[in-house]
């Protein structure tokens, strides 16, 4: 089982698109038994009261768009122990990585940014600041498909 986490500052925006797109994507080639993938966030400003928000309703439209639907996901906070759980735990820009890093106490190793695998060292485009929901999901499906390949060369997944 290999087990991604994608991480963004709310989690309600960048880290649960690329959730659901890469749950869409192992679900259409018959290896979701293969995966655990979640999201979380790096920050509460969307989690109150230990409830967190809900997917926010542009991106949850753009996935619709394309057929993805990520049901009742609400933002959860990155936990110190996920990097002990996940074997992988994406980034969505450099601000990301930093807190993750500052948050489980570990530099490198498991950490990554998500178009990295697409040999690119820029960031996911953030939609709350862009409005661009369409270029994030653009992204988001170019690093998904960057890191599937990655997994099939390293022979993780066939």
């Amino acid at each position: 089982m290999i087990k991604i986490l994608f991480i963004c500052h709310g989690n309600i925006c960048r880290s649960p698109m690329a959730e659901f797109i890469l749950k869409d994507m192992v679900e259409k080639e018959n290896i979701a038994d293969q995966f655990e993938i979640a999201s979380a966030a790096t920050s509460t400003e969307e989690i109150w009261r230990g409830v967190g928000n809900p997917v926010y309703p542009p991106a949850r439209e753009e996935l619709h768009k394309h057929g993805i639907s990520c049901g009742d996901k609400r933002a959860t906070l990155l936990k110190a122990s996920d990097y002990d759980h996940y074997d992988y735990l994406i980034g969505m820009d450099t601000r990301n990585i930093k807190n993750i890093e500052r948050m489980t106490g570990h530099r490198g190793g498991k950490i990554f940014m998500l178009l990295e695998f697409a040999g690119s060292h820029e960031s996911v485009i953030d939609p709350w600041y862009s409005g661009r929901f369409d270029d994030t999901y653009r992204d988001v499906v170019t690093g998904c498909t960057a890191f599937l390949e990655y997994l099939r060369k390293e022979g993780k997944i066939k």
